[in-house]
């Protein structure tokens, strides 16, 4: 199949509309969360530095993927905020924005002038998100805030993998991920008080550490009741058995998930062995749970001896829980996510269509929109720098006192 041929809605009006966001953030986290709300219609002005936002150098053949997709829908103004005039601009923005997103190390922003207090004092219904590692305050908020750490100290990486094995981390930015959309929401819940409640504005102290550890489970009362730590099983569950990836007699893998009674003996019925039901080592979840091993070597026997579509095909008949291990080059040739448009094809100058990710979540009244593509650095200058009253002249002037910089097409004043 092929993914459908989309294109941008520039005059797409989101329900955040009126919503500015300052976005001083750097990578992923705070990217994801000013993508969250530039989807809906607010206006995300990107703040980059002279070499761009870091995420724009996460590249693939010479093309940045990450940046196409998590700068959707924003603007590009690039200062230099070591200098007291780009930070002076940043203080004007702040009057007019809603919302303000920083990743700075805690302390960063305060000796840039730009502290929480300033800010408000500025804009007093004034959002600010404050990205770290590890927060503002505690004794570790001066450390390096990377999301690999915070994957192996949030206790992550130590329950992810096999026994027999050292402890893994994911293949991609999962704290960084989590945190920015728990600050996506906490940002709007921090303008409806704001909006609808009369209220002030106020700090939001969003750590990487602190989201990923919410959503790993009552791991902590576990070990309180039992002093014992939740094992690495690879993936099969502690909770419930049967459950774990299976290889197909293709190579392909199979993901199957019995984790009620009911969808346990159906699966039991559906390998052709009916008679476990009733044996003891598989009778009740718990005991299934201490032969997992053995069940699995039943299991993964029968679908080892067919393909994964045949097995996909046959275990939804027999209405046993399975689903297809996708890779990639898979999940583009799917006619579920090709007729939800889960991914779709937008215009690119680099790869002429480039596949992007829908709108995510989907409001049915009020769905979000890709306006537009991701910026070229500094494309907005002129733009935002107009409002606050400089005109081409001054404009011209702090290019030539590294004030402001720009790309290349943007001075050119390519439109996109």
């Amino acid at each position: 199949m092929t993914l459908r041929r989309k294109e941008y809605v520039p005059d797409a009006k989101g329900v955040l509309r009126g919503v500015r966001v300052l976005d001083l953030s750097r990578l992923f986290a705070g990217n994801l969360l000013t993508q969250v709300l530039g989807d809906y219609g607010a206006e995300v002005i990107k703040v980059e530095p002279p070499a761009g936002d870091t995420l724009r150098a996460w590249k693939t053949k010479g093309v940045s993927t990450h940046w196409k997709i998590y700068a959707r829908n924003k603007k590009s103004l690039c200062l230099d905020l070591r200098k007291a005039r780009a930070r002076d601009l940043v203080m004007q923005l702040t009057a007019t924005s809603s919302v303000f997103v920083e990743s700075f190390r805690p302390g960063t922003l305060e000796a840039m002038d730009l502290s929480p207090e300033k800010l408000l004092e500025k804009n007093p219904k004034l959002v600010v998100v404050r990205i770290s590692g590890w927060g503002q305050d505690g004794p570790y908020r001066r450390r390096p805030g990377f999301g690999s750490l915070i994957e192996g100290m949030s206790g992550f990486a130590a329950i992810n993998g096999f026994a027999d094995r050292e402890p893994v981390l994911p293949p991609m930015y999962l704290a960084d991920g989590i945190a920015g959309l728990f600050g996506a929401s906490a940002a709007l819940i921090a303008l409806r008080e704001v909006e609808k409640n009369g209220g002030r504005g106020q700090v939001i102290d969003l750590p990487l550490l602190d989201p990923l550890f919410a959503v790993l489970g009552p791991q902590a009362a576990a070990y309180r009741l039992t002093g014992k730590l939740k094992p690495r099983t690879g993936s099969r569950s502690t909770n419930s058995a049967p459950r774990n990836a299976y290889r197909c007699k293709d190579g392909r893998y199979v993901a199957l998930s019995a984790s009620t009674q009911k969808m346990a003996e159906r699966t039991l019925r559906a390998v052709g062995r009916p008679e476990l039901i009733e044996d003891p080592r598989y009778r009740t979840n718990a005991e299934r749970v201490k032969n997992a091993a053995d069940l699995d070597a039943i299991i993964g026997a029968f679908v080892a001896g067919r393909s994964q579509a045949e097995n996909v095909a046959f275990f939804e008949k027999a209405e046993v829980t399975i689903g297809p291990i996708y890779d990639v080059s898979q999940i583009v040739e799917d006619p579920h996510f090709v007729e939800r448009e889960i991914l779709a094809d937008y215009p690119d100058e680099d790869m002429g269509a480039f596949p992007m990710h829908h709108v995510v979540p989907r409001l049915l009244g009020t769905p979000g929109a890709i306006r537009s593509p991701a910026p070229k650095l500094g494309q907005h200058n002129r733009e935002l720098l107009s409002e606050l009253g400089f005109s081409d002249e001054k404009f011209r002037q702090m290019l030539k006192d590294g004030i402001v910089f720009e790309s290349e097409c943007a001075s050119q004043g390519e439109e996109r």
